[in-house]
């Protein structure tokens, strides 16, 4: 693998369109309907959301989001690294390119929520490696036995 580039992406881009509706099906496969918080395309195509890619030159390797919830917190959304470059450390770049984003935005803490069944351990293992803790649902979430939510300050 080349040295993986980050860049802001949009979901008029179809390698990203895809990477996303992928990324939703796959989520809708492992929780139930209510407790799937991915976003679709068109929640990402607002300006409250930064949406970036990771590329590998030319090819798609991961995407990720930066939702302001208000001033000083931001949310991840939409973290999803494709198959072939799963294990690679691509999460973790992206991960750490939107805790940075959200630092120079001003924020001071940042949020997530992830599923809390075994398919989604590597993802938490990640958070938690880059200093995320356990919290309560935050924003307009509610407990929820297939989620998990996260933060950390920045």
């Amino acid at each position: 693998m080349t040295a993986v580039t980050l860049r802001p992406a949009t979901v008029a881009d179809p390698a990203v369109r895809r990477l996303i509706e992928f990324h939703l099906r796959d989520m809708q496969g492992l929780s139930p309907a209510e407790s799937v918080h991915a976003l679709g395309a068109g929640a990402l195509d607002v300006a409250s959301v930064e949406l970036w890619g990771a590329w590998d030159v030319d090819a798609l390797a991961g995407v990720g989001a930066l939702a302001a919830l208000d001033a000083v917190r931001g949310e991840l959304k939409s973290m999803r690294v494709a198959d072939a470059y799963r294990g690679r450390g691509v999460g973790r770049l992206i991960l750490c390119h939107l805790i940075e984003r959200a630092r120079r935005l001003g924020m001071t803490s940042v949020w997530l929520e992830t599923g809390s069944a075994q398919a989604f351990a590597p993802a938490r293992g990640l958070y938690l490696s880059e200093g995320f803790r356990f919290c309560a649902p935050f924003g307009d979430y509610s407990p929820d036995p297939h989620s998990v939510f996260l933060t950390r300050n920045i």
